[in-house]
């Protein structure tokens, strides 16, 4: 009687091993060692049934166009995300708002506009502006709006009606709803677009007034004024 020769990899364990996967996916070299394994190992008197090596070898060409498949998607997706990056980058030299609480002042008499979005009605907000060194240079209170967009200007003077230099300038805003209860809001911030950095892993856009925000806090984009440098 001739002994049968086994090491673990008798007729269907290429399937058990399919089946039962792992924390990382069988790939086509290792698929292909397990295969002449199975099948330099398989008990002679009990040879695979034909069917079953059909089957396997079908999950074998079911492997290999999966991962042609994968292989050209992710090709797809670097080409994309290229294509995306270079129409962030035409955005350069461009005026944006975006997600923010900073303000730039571009010398004495020019004019900043300060907005902020209301999610509910305000029947008062607070704008509270501050310079590089974190001093309170004014102090503007806003009547009742309504949810919405609020767009305020500042003339660039301190509380005291004194000019201040330019620079950026840190802008905090509270509101209050008829209840005395806090509004929330979100606040925005302009300049000019000056470069785009992808060093993140995502594309990170830089303004003119200081202010580095993710693409995603973009709210607007419009050709620069003639009053930016």
């Amino acid at each position: 009687m001739v002994d049968s020769v086994n090491s673990g990899l008798g007729a269907g364990a290429l399937t058990q091993a399919l089946s039962a996967g792992g924390s990382k996916p069988l790939g086509q070299e290792a698929f292909l060692k397990l295969l002449v394994a199975q099948l330099q190992n398989q008990d002679p008197l009990n040879p695979q049934e034909n069917y079953e090596f059909v089957a396997q070898l079908a999950q074998f060409s079911s492997l290999e166009q999966s991962i042609g498949i994968n292989d050209r998607l992710d090709a797809l997706a670097i080409q994309n995300q290229g294509l995306q990056n270079s129409q962030i980058v035409g955005l350069v030299g461009k005026e944006a708002t975006v997600k923010g609480d900073i303000v730039t002042l571009n010398g004495q008499g020019a004019i900043v506009p300060i907005s902020f979005t209301l999610n509910d009605a305000a029947e008062e907000s607070t704008i509270v502006i501050r310079d590089a060194a974190g001093r309170t240079v004014r102090t503007i209170p806003v009547a009742a709006r309504a949810a919405g967009t609020v767009t305020v200007t500042w003339n660039g003077q301190n509380d005291a009606g004194n000019p201040q230099p330019a620079g950026p300038y840190k802008v905090t805003v509270t509101a209050r709803n008829a209840d005395d209860k806090p509004v929330a809001l979100t606040q925005q911030s302009k300049g000019l677009i000056e470069s785009v950095s992808f060093d993140r892993g995502f594309p990170v856009i830089h303004l003119d007034s200081g202010v580095a925000a993710p693409v995603g806090d973009l709210i607007s984009v419009s050709p620069p004024t003639s009053t930016n440098p």
